[in-house]
């Protein structure tokens, strides 16, 4: 038996992860599926000064009120800055770090500094300063986008929120206690092809932003995995997500 704990991407919630947990639950695990602050059902706590920091001590708060140890730490997406953040601030509680086809930020980057400068633009900055008050950035995927299929993906859409922009802005402060937490990288390739770059302009895919970083996980001999899924596999392929998190944690 293992523990899990589960961290939605942007504009997600916890909510998105109850397929996952289930079935982690009916294998004997524990699982738990926390929603960040300013998200999810917790959409009316988002303000201006919710911000990456916010979003790791929600995590390590799950971590350390609910007293777990030996806990398998699993970030989706851009919560690979949350999930890097929380391991360390609070190693000791860790038996493992997954990154689903996440971002792996380095000491003081932001999300912002980590993908390109024009679709920050585009995607972040502009909707913000245009429709979210300067400080909330509206929902910038679609199910096409994300390669969600038919129903399930227009469900799972219609559910994501504004994001609070400071997440995307802070740097994350990293001391190196997390360093020697055990890493996964879950590598998420569509069978339509998209780990092939997008041609430039509004193309560019989850696929394009997360690739560099499954390859930087590969060069430092990482624990790596191919799940052929959509970028959001907790909704496109959950039987075969819940299948390599109980490999992984097996590992140790």
């Amino acid at each position: 038996m293992a523990t899990f704990v589960l961290v939605h991407g942007a504009w997600g919630g916890g909510w998105e992860w109850r397929r996952v947990a289930d079935l982690l639950r009916a294998g004997g695990h524990v699982a738990f599926a926390p929603t960040l602050t300013g998200l999810g059902e917790r959409a009316h706590l988002a303000g201006p000064d919710v911000d990456l920091e916010t979003h790791v001590a929600d995590v390590v708060g799950v971590l350390t009120f609910e007293d777990l140890r030996d806990a398998v730490l699993v970030g989706h997406s851009s919560s690979g800055s949350v999930v890097t953040g929380a391991a360390d601030r609070a190693p000791e509680r860790l038996r493992r770090l997954v990154y689903v086809d996440a971002v792996v930020p380095a000491a003081d980057q932001a999300l912002v500094d980590m993908v390109p400068s024009d679709w920050v633009e585009r995607n972040l900055l502009a909707p913000a300063r245009d429709c979210g008050n300067g400080w909330l950035v509206p929902v910038a995927v679609d199910a096409e986008l994300l390669g969600l299929p038919g129903d399930a993906g227009r469900r799972y859409v219609a559910k994501l929120v504004p994001h609070p922009l400071g997440a995307f802005m802070q740097p994350l402060r990293l001391g190196g206690a997390g360093e020697a937490v055990p890493r996964t990288f879950v590598h998420c390739v569509r069978e339509d092809g998209d780990e092939r770059a997008a041609s430039g302009g509004d193309a560019v895919r989850p696929a394009d932003i997360v690739r560099p970083f499954a390859q930087r996980a590969q060069e430092r001999g990482w624990d790596y995995r191919r799940l052929t899924a959509a970028h959001d596999p907790q909704i496109s392929d959950p039987d075969g997500l819940v299948a390599i998190l109980e490999e992984v944690a097996a590992l140790g």
